[in-house]
């Protein structure tokens, strides 16, 4: 019917999902011989060297036509022509226009499919994109819940693994984690098993890898009793917020046990995997992730007093600051409307920046989107404040426990919150619509001091 085969294929994913493994599985199947090389390989520092390697590789190619060509990393090459200050007669460019030549130019090159793989396509130049060149673009995205089950799977056929050890729950307690993430968490999990002189892999283990993975090593346990219980009162805020907002992660566990770098203690939450899959978050969601990520600061002051907080909330902070200013100029969730003021940063080396020193809106527009992002950030804290204020008995409870055992599980914190509260988790509080209220003078999953 006059259809022809696409000349380029073009894998785009972040980081650690596969996209190379993906092409190293064409070569094994696809029954015509197979061409690899990095992008990296065509660039050196001795003019015309890159156009020539790309015009030897593809004359090679059409010898043995038909064939796969696969170059990975081709943002290496790929980039936005007219970047350069002074002039565009660089070596990458002169690399990367033989390639749109070889690709779709004046000679033809019938039965050589090009296969190339990148994290960065916003950077890659329009004429490498264009229809005729690379006419597929294949999104390998990070894996859903039964995806990252099977990956597991995969990986944990060359280790013992415990019968008690289930890979569905991994799964669930994983989400956001890429292919290379899962392998990395099954092989730290291996290494805490040797080192322990286990024989089989066991949920401990597996726990202590995903600590090590998404908070670094682990340090040697608090011993002041006054700076323990300050952390232990700031992550307690954390956590029972998360329990009783509506619309938040909820809490996976709490611990006291100290990280390297810095952190004393943290309380993770387990994002949903609803919306991680479907990309979709809602204000409610992001008016929870407000309130929950300034429970830390929120419990300093209502058990110590503004006067004695402290700088342990500077990482909730800047959370705070970037998900209110989100809010502000990218979603439309403020009184300025249903308009995108700011974007992604473009890259400086794309030469579009370079002569844009003021943003794309007036100082007065600016004045407001400042104004409005403190808002929301002073009116999640009044909110928080407010929630944790009559559960002052609580708090203690719950520090004391915290102190006492170093670690509480997410469904133990949720069962004595439920009893005392006398309501059940995430149904006894609501939280007021964080619109701001003109007071501006007032996770993250994962958040420490």
């Amino acid at each position: 019917v006059g259809a022809k085969i696409p000349k380029g294929v073009l894998l785009i994913g972040p980081p650690g999902t596969g996209k190379t493994l993906l092409a190293r599985a064409i070569a094994g199947e696809a029954g015509v011989p197979f061409f690899s090389m990095a992008a990296s390989e065509f660039v050196e520092m001795f003019v015309g060297v890159g156009a020539s390697r790309v015009r030897d590789l593809f004359r090679k190619a059409k010898a043995k036509a038909p064939c796969i060509i696969f170059i990975d990393e081709i943002d290496a090459v790929g980039r936005q022509r007219g970047a350069g200050i002074g002039g565009g007669n660089d070596e990458r460019e002169q690399t990367l226009n033989q390639l749109l030549t070889e690709m779709d130019g004046f000679a033809d090159n019938s039965g050589v499919i090009l296969l190339a793989a990148t994290n960065r396509p916003d950077v890659l130049d329009t004429a490498l994109m264009r229809p005729g060149r690379f006419d597929r673009r294949i999104t390998i995205d990070l894996p859903d819940r039964r995806g990252r089950e099977a990956i597991l799977a995969v990986h944990a056929r060359s280790r013992p693994l415990a019968a008690a050890v289930s890979l569905s729950a991994w799964a669930s307690r994983t989400p956001g984690f890429s292919g290379a993430d899962l392998a990395n968490l099954l092989n730290e999990a291996a290494i805490l098993t040797a080192r322990h002189h286990l024989a089989e892999i066991d949920d401990g283990a597996m726990a202590g890898a995903l600590e090590r993975i998404t908070m670094g090593l682990a340090a040697a346990p608090l011993q002041d009793s006054a700076k323990k219980r300050l952390i232990a009162y700031h992550e307690v805020g954390h956590a029972l917020l998360a329990t009783l907002v509506p619309h938040a992660d909820p809490l996976d566990k709490v611990t006291l046990l100290p990280r390297a770098g810095g952190v004393g203690g943290f309380a993770r939450m387990v994002p949903d995997e609803e919306i991680l899959d479907s990309g979709l978050i809602s204000k409610a969601y992001l008016q929870a992730r407000l309130v929950v990520a300034l429970g830390g600061r929120a419990a300093e002051l209502v058990v110590f007093g503004a006067g004695e907080v402290t700088q342990g909330a500077s990482g909730d902070l800047d959370l705070v600051t970037r998900i209110s200013r989100e809010m502000v100029t990218r979603y439309g969730f403020s009184s300025l409307g249903p308009v995108a003021l700011e974007g992604d940063g473009t890259e400086v080396f794309l030469g579009r920046d370079w002569l844009r020193s003021e943003p794309p809106y007036s100082r007065e527009t600016g004045n407001r989107i400042d104004v409005l992002v403190r808002e929301l950030a002073a009116t999640a804290l009044e909110q928080a404040v407010a929630l944790l204020e009559p559960r002052r008995p609580l708090i203690d409870e719950l520090v004391d426990l915290l102190i006492r055992d170093e670690t509480i599980e997410g469904d133990a914190f949720r069962a004595v919150v439920a009893r005392a509260d006398g309501t059940s988790p995430n149904d006894g509080a609501s939280i007021a619509s964080l619109e701001p209220t003109g007071k501006a003078d007032v996770q993250a999953t994962q958040v420490g001091v």
